[in-house]
């Protein structure tokens, strides 16, 4: 990312209790490359093709923390991920014996009332308890119609 371009709209900051643990997971494992970093501060700003996020350990620089911070951290948000194909991130995961909370399916959403979009994904816990789902488009089609039989 440039310093100049202008860069997301939304860059969520994860609380993590080690940077370096977590840069491991999203880094190693995941794909995404590390920005920039300010280690004296606990800091890791993350990309992924557009899919952005920042790290921030507890305990380093200044912890905007509303409530008693207990593990898991991740407690109640998954973050949707689009990667152009989820296989190449199942198999850094499945050689790491790194644990998927929901294993792969292809699924079909509705959009609007006369179309689904359908996407293959899994969901996987980072270190701190967020969950991450990996997805990738599978297009769109027309709408089952309801009550339709399968």
């Amino acid at each position: 990312m440039s310093p100049l371009a202008p860069g997301p709209a939304l860059v969520p900051e994860l609380l993590v209790a080690d940077t370096r643990r977590s840069i491991e997971f999203w880094c190693g494992l995941c794909g995404f490359a590390v920005d920039y970093q300010r280690p004296e501060e606990g800091f890791a700003y993350l990309s992924l093709g557009a899919a952005h996020i920042m790290l921030e350990q507890v305990g380093f620089g200044r912890n905007w923390i509303t409530a008693r911070l207990e593990p898991p951290f991740g407690r109640g948000v998954n973050f949707q991920v689009g990667v152009p194909a989820v296989d190449p991130i199942l198999s850094a995961l499945h050689r790491a014996g790194y644990p998927l909370f929901m294993p792969p399916e292809t699924k079909w959403y509705r959009v609007g009332g006369h179309e689904e979009a359908g996407v293959r994904q899994f969901l996987v816990a980072d270190p701190d308890g967020y969950l991450v789902r990996f997805q990738t488009s599978l297009g769109r089609r027309p709408a089952a119609q309801q009550g339709a039989a399968p």
